[in-house]
């Protein structure tokens, strides 16, 4: 079999829960939403510097985006790139909306503790990140503005924004092709904006892939991306392997 069809490592992460690890520069992150209606709230960092971390701003700015899909790059705050999106079924993921927080998600959807739900818990965003950062010596001030793939949100002409309910189905996925040694953060807790009226955060799968050869070509068509990595293999030395 093709060493780019057969996965490295997969994991699945259920609705609600969260997951951190690092991706190695040349490796491709597909995220999969097993069930439908998957909220993947993720956060880059610079595995050797993590200071340098994913940036909302410049990611949409450079590209003269609001949303991102196949062919735009994640940017960090150090003009280089984390990762390529090579291969998208859906065509919109969410960039301007956060995380969901542990008062929002009483107020949406009621208390379920621990104590009483064990893992069928009610979970939110924000703790879960902070969960993962703090494995890594993070904490809350590294909270950014974050990706929320598979989720949908548009603005109509007078700015409100609209979360759009079924945009993500069984089996839809997402590809990250890595050019950076990344620090991955990632929480599956419902986005703010959901309106589904009860509890029902999708799981995702993880799996890690060889990047195959020019999968990145895609995201190179934006001048902004080229300067970008030729930043990113500056930082490395060299082109990637």
């Amino acid at each position: 079999m093709n060493q780019h069809n057969t996965p490295i490592w997969t994991q699945n992460i259920p609705g609600g829960c969260h997951w951190s690890g690092i991706v190695r520069r040349g490796t491709t992150l597909r995220l999969t939403d097993k069930q439908g209606g998957a909220n993947a709230a993720m956060l880059f960092f610079n595995q050797e510097e993590k200071l340098e971390r994913y940036n909302m701003a410049d990611t949409l700015k450079s590209q003269h985006t609001f949303r991102l899909t196949q062919g735009h790059a994640c940017h960090s705050d150090m003009g280089r790139i984390f990762c390529g999106i090579t291969s998208d079924t859906l065509g919109w993921h969410d960039t301007v909306c956060g995380l969901s927080d542990a008062a929002s998600i009483q107020q949406k959807y009621g208390t379920a503790r621990y104590q009483e739900h064990r893992n069928a818990m009610h979970r939110n965003g924000v703790d879960g990140m902070l969960i993962e950062l703090g494995k890594w010596g993070l904490g809350m001030r590294d909270i950014v503005a974050n990706v929320n793939f598979f989720s949908k949100v548009s603005a109509d002409t007078n700015g409100r924004l609209m979360f759009h309910a079924g945009h993500s189905r069984a089996g839809d996925h997402v590809d990250l092709g890595f050019v950076m040694n990344t620090l991955v953060v990632l929480s599956a807790a419902p986005h703010p904006l959901d309106t589904n009226p009860h509890y029902q955060p999708g799981a995702v799968q993880l799996e890690l892939f060889h990047t195959p050869a020019d999968a990145l070509q895609p995201c190179l068509q934006i001048a902004e991306n080229q300067r970008a990595l030729r930043n990113t293999e500056n930082y490395y030395g060299g082109v990637i392997a």
